[in-house]
């Protein structure tokens, strides 16, 4: 079974980051976004993968081949950006054996039952529930968890489960029929050709797709979300545990990771917090906050913040004598 993960989207609600990091690569406790689907991918078996590449694509590409050797992959660039139906269907080619295939967003982490979706003859669509789904590709679901509409971002839903960005897709020449058709007569929903209404043509045409409830979504696409994630992820995975007796004069707030090669000193660091390869941090207390590989930061003291890769940041250095009573503010 191949996987197909788009990954061209441009991430406008991370800039600064994405002008110059794709997405998919932002690291998120301990590794790259994209490294937390692949990973668990192949822990179910699959090793072969179709990236649909846009927006700095060469750096995933030069990711994935570097990171992962052994897997077989393949690179589809979409120029122009005009949604995921025309990402999926831009890789027609590679999914003309007609084989069942998994389609997973490549912003998108779920904590689900891999081995049971993968293995399941019906067509699954991994859903959730969620407070406003005006922003997500929602489903409208009967009571055998068969879905029978489908509609993205709509002004009014009818139903709270949105899509997250998973889908075991059994019918895949139907897939490519529908994609072809829409793509042909120019049905677009928001500007942009949608998966998710080819999906609606084929339930239309008689496909049968069902509902399967994941048991957390993070749409790693918001920074505040990107840093709840990360906390999340390093409470719940066995990450390698950062051990203070490493670090000169430092105190560590657990959940921490901290990459190889990292060198710190006179710092408090965690809950909370994510630090890249190479990082050089001193004098510092940092919490709930992602730095990025080969940064250097000095007397900083941040919460709920990420920062780059090979960022420079240096704080301000006091040395005070105040009296009582006496109140300061840099705020």
């Amino acid at each position: 079974m191949k996987a197909i993960i788009p990954v061209a989207g441009i991430g406008s609600r991370l800039r600064p980051h994405t002008h110059t990091q794709p997405k998919s690569l932002i690291p998120v406790a301990g590794k790259p976004i994209l490294a937390h689907i692949v990973d668990s991918l192949i822990e179910e078996g699959i090793n072969e993968y179709v990236f649909i590449i846009g927006y700095l694509g060469d750096k995933i590409e030069k990711y994935i081949k570097e990171v992962y050797p052994g897997v077989k992959s393949h690179f589809v660039v979409q120029p122009d950006g005009k949604g995921t139906g025309q990402a999926i269907w831009l890789a027609k080619d590679l999914l003309k054996d007609g084989k069942p295939i998994i389609i997973v967003f490549g912003d998108t982490i779920v904590q689900a039952d891999l081995k049971k979706i993968l293995n399941s003859e019906n067509t699954l669509l991994g859903v959730k529930r969620v407070n406003d789904p005006r922003d997500f590709g929602v489903a409208e679901i009967d009571e055998n968890g068969l879905i029978t509409r489908l509609v993205e971002k709509p002004n009014i839903p009818k139903s709270n489960q949105a899509l997250v960005g998973i889908y075991k897709i059994c019918e895949t020449k139907q897939l490519l029929n529908a994609l072809s058709y829409n793509i042909e007569h120019n049905v677009i929903s928001r500007g942009e050709y949608q998966l998710t209404d080819a999906l609606m043509k084929m339930i239309d045409n008689g496909v049968k797709m069902y509902a399967y409830n994941v048991e957390a979504w993070f749409d790693c696409g918001k920074k505040d979300i990107l840093l709840k994630t990360n906390a999340i992820l390093l409470k719940s995975n066995n990450y390698i545990k950062a051990e203070a007796k490493n670090y000169t004069n430092t105190i560590l707030i657990e959940p921490v990771f901290i990459g190889k090669n990292s060198e710190i000193s006179n710092s408090i660091i965690g809950p909370n917090v994510s630090i890249g390869d190479n990082v050089i941090l001193n004098y510092s207390i940092i919490k709930n906050s992602i730095i990025g590989p080969h940064s250097h930061l000095e007397n900083a003291n941040l919460d709920n913040s990420i920062i780059g890769n090979d960022a420079s940041l240096r704080g301000l250095s006091l040395t005070l004598n105040l009296g009582d009573s006496t109140e300061i503010n840099f705020g």
